[in-house]
């Protein structure tokens, strides 16, 4: 079977949708063509030269990154530019790049939750959820025989989704009546004559902003000339989604000690601290990659400390005045541990649908700050 970008892009959607990347981001496809056959893949933090560079040597297909190559809108692609030289090289090899950023820090089992995970964080919830996670549920009417094919398009297109389970639906079986007019073109019964059709009520939940792209997608598998579906609102909310994580460690500790076991589980030197090291620390909120952006949910919340990157010097004057305190690990900490959890979250669902790709996770990527 060939394996396309386009497939592998499918695939992704379902790992990190493109809906929950932030309004400001540029996440997807950077380089490449849709109908590119893929077979090796590599997971990185970056699409940096040296990466990109290596990826075409060792013949790989697909770089997939947490970064984004362009994130700001390019005016013309120049090859004398960083930018411009990587685009170069990833199109003379055939070397297709796509970053999952914000979407992947704001999916359930993405950075973040990674994040609090590797820092012994239970019970968490994002610390600032998506505004936009309201999910619907999508009622589909079905004819006897027909219900797994229906089911089949509804999980493949992502729908039946919560926090920690896929495939959920409900179905009762009862019966359909239809009258078909004189321009129908029934999939069985006569015109004119009212049909009996046992049927089967097929329900799931569907996010609201994958809602339109689900029905488009049953449509095309359902034998009626008309579908007959409803949607509903159903007021419920993933609060596990979004930016962020908040959640409790097992037991209090000192801000201090709570310091070192971070540099232990995440293999740092050094991390950078404001607050009184005797402060004790249990709930815990924690952000990837550049934390600043979220500093006021977290002194919003009832979060005793924040582990991030990218804080700054007023940002621990903020904190020492509230009571609080920062732990700054950088930014590359805070998000190189994904990596292999990305690359075997892909490898399982590429497995799942028999495409025969190789998927490496490249942990070679150092940190570009060290000190001295």
């Amino acid at each position: 079977m060939i394996v396309t970008l386009r497939d592998i892009i499918e695939v992704m959607e379902q790992i990190a949708p493109a809906s929950l990347a932030e309004d400001w981001d540029n996440t997807g496809l950077q380089v490449g063509h849709p109908n590119w056959r893929i077979d090796k893949i590599w997971v990185a933090l970056d699409p940096s030269d040296e990466v990109v560079a290596e990826a075409c040597e060792q013949g790989i297909s697909l770089l997939i990154s947490h970064h984004p190559l362009i994130f700001y809108p390019l005016s013309a692609v120049d090859l004398e530019t960083p930018t411009g030289s990587i685009i170069e090289a990833a199109l003379q090899k055939k070397l297709a790049i796509f970053c999952a950023h914000t979407n992947l820090d704001s999916t359930v089992g993405g950075v973040n939750d990674i994040l609090a995970e590797r820092l012994g964080l239970q019970g968490t919830t994002a610390l600032k959820p998506l505004d936009q996670t309201n999910l619907y549920k999508l009622v589909i009417f079905v004819p006897v025989g027909y219900e797994k094919k229906i089911m089949n398009a509804l999980f493949d297109s992502g729908a039946g989704k919560t926090e920690k389970y896929t495939h959920v639906s409900f179905q009762v079986k009862g019966v359909g009546t239809f009258k078909p007019g004189a321009m129908a073109k029934p999939f069985k019964g006569r015109t004119g004559e009212i049909s009996y059709s046992p049927e089967y009520r097929i329900e799931t939940l569907v996010r609201k902003e994958d809602l339109s792209r689900v029905i488009r997608i049953v449509e095309s598998a359902h034998p009626y000339e008309e579908m007959a579906y409803d949607v509903f609102a159903t007021g419920m909310e993933n609060s596990k989604e979004g930016l962020g994580r908040i959640g409790n460690l097992m037991e209090d500790v000192t801000l201090e000690a709570f310091a070192q076991v971070i540099k232990k589980k995440l293999g740092l030197d050094t991390v950078k601290v404001a607050g009184d090291p005797r402060q004790k620390i249990r709930r815990v909120a924690v952000c990837s990659g550049s934390g600043r952006g979220l500093f006021k949910d977290f002194l919003a919340s009832d979060a005793q400390v924040y582990v991030s990157g990218d804080l700054g010097y007023h940002d621990g004057r903020r904190a020492e005045a509230w009571g609080r305190a920062l732990i700054d690990i950088g930014h590359f900490a805070s998000e190189h541990l994904v990596i292999e959890s990305l690359a075997v979250s892909l490898k399982n669902a590429l497995l799942k649908r028999d495409y025969a790709v190789d998927v490496k996770a490249y942990v070679q990527e150092r940190d570009c700050f060290y000190y001295l």
